[in-house]
This record gives C-alpha cells, sequence and structure tokens, in this order.
C-alpha cells in the first residue's frame, strides 16, 4: 500500500488526526470569509444618509497610495471610497498598456452607462502636457481612464477585487458605490489624483 494510506488512514491509531484538523482549518476559513464578507457589505452598502442633492461635490480627491477616493464639497469630505488601480500603479501615467492610473488634476467630463464595467465616468487624461510627453517619448499616451464599478457581471466579487489592484489604470469601486458617486458628482467636476 502506498506510504500515505499507512499514514493518514483513520485506522492508524498512531498517526495524526488528520481529518479533525482539516475540518477545524476548513471551519476557521469559512468563518473568517464570512466575516470579512460582513464587514465588506456593511462597508460598502448604500449609505444610510445619502449625499443630499443639495451637497455640492466640488472637487474628487484620489490618494493612490492610500487606495482612497473623497468627495469634497467646499474643503470637506462628504464621502470616501477604498478603490483599486492598475496592475502597476506607482507613477505618473506614462504611455497606454503601462497599468498606471496618472497623477495630476483632471476634469470628470463625460458619464458612461454602457461601459465594460459597472457605470463609469471618464477622468480627462490624457491632457496636452501628458500627450507632449508621450510624443517626445515617441510613445501613444493611452486614455480611457474612468472611476468604474466592477467588470459587468462579477459585482460580487468586489469583497476580493476590491483588496487587490486589478484595472489597467483606471479607478475601480464596488458597484453600490459607483451608484452613489454618479449620483453626486456632475459633469465638468474637477479631480486631483495624488501619488
Amino acid at each position: 500500500m502506498p506510504f500515505f494510506y499507512n499514514k493518514f488512514h483513520p485506522s492508524n491509531k498512531q498517526g495524526t488526526p488528520w481529518l479533525p484538523i482539516i475540518i477545524g482549518l476548513s471551519l476557521a476559513a469559512i468563518v473568517s470569509t464570512s466575516t470579512s464578507a460582513i464587514a465588506y457589505a456593511k462597508s460598502t452598502s448604500k449609505p444610510e444618509n445619502p449625499i443630499p442633492p443639495s451637497t455640492a461635490i466640488d472637487r474628487v480627491i484620489v490618494d493612490k497610495s492610500d487606495r482612497i477616493l473623497k468627495l469634497m464639497s467646499d474643503g470637506k469630505v462628504i464621502r470616501s471610497y477604498r478603490i483599486a488601480l492598475g496592475g502597476s500603479p506607482t507613477g505618473h501615467k506614462q504611455q497606454e498598456g503601462d497599468q498606471r492610473t496618472p497623477v495630476g488634476v483632471y476634469t470628470l467630463d463625460y458619464k458612461n452607462e454602457n461601459s465594460i464595467a459597472y457605470r463609469s465616468i471618464h477622468i480627462s487624461y490624457p491632457n496636452d502636457e501628458d500627450k507632449a510627453r508621450a510624443q517626445s517619448l515617441g510613445v501613444n499616451p493611452g486614455g480611457d481612464i474612468m472611476i468604474h464599478g466592477q467588470m459587468n457581471g462579477f459585482g460580487y466579487l468586489a469583497l476580493f477585487n476590491q483588496r487587490r489592484d486589478w484595472t489597467d489604470g483606471c479607478i475601480a469601486v464596488a458597484n453600490d458605490e459607483m451608484d452613489g458617486i454618479m449620483d453626486a458628482v456632475i459633469l465638468g467636476t474637477t479631480i486631483e489624483i495624488v501619488e
């Protein structure tokens, strides 16, 4: 008989009781995941106090290092959201495909209800400076940088997706958070993205 059969078989009374250990570890993983899911659901569910329509969001600030997006009004934080960035988030976007989120001051210039991710707001990257830099390097600056929800059909994965950087340079939030951002932010609002 194979070595592992004798060592791990339940009839081996001298061996380690593997079945209780495996069951215990499985239960611990389930409880841990459930607790995380409940905590995440509470943090990302529709806010009990939605942003009143009379509150004008006049600036959006994205802190790439802290992975936070803040909706601002008159210098005060109205809401903040945990974000995911591109797979290579450090530094300013240099060219198409580098998976970086740009750094600088841009404008939120249009909303897209039919994007490949759940709803999106376009960021006005590349600006003239970005285009000139890319041209001097002989590369395409890229574009289509958005604030968006989860990829269509995968909103239920936000619990896991938002723990890692998974976009191609966009700024991702959970779908219900994207609903709140879309409702609160008007076109022409400034977005400041910092390292």
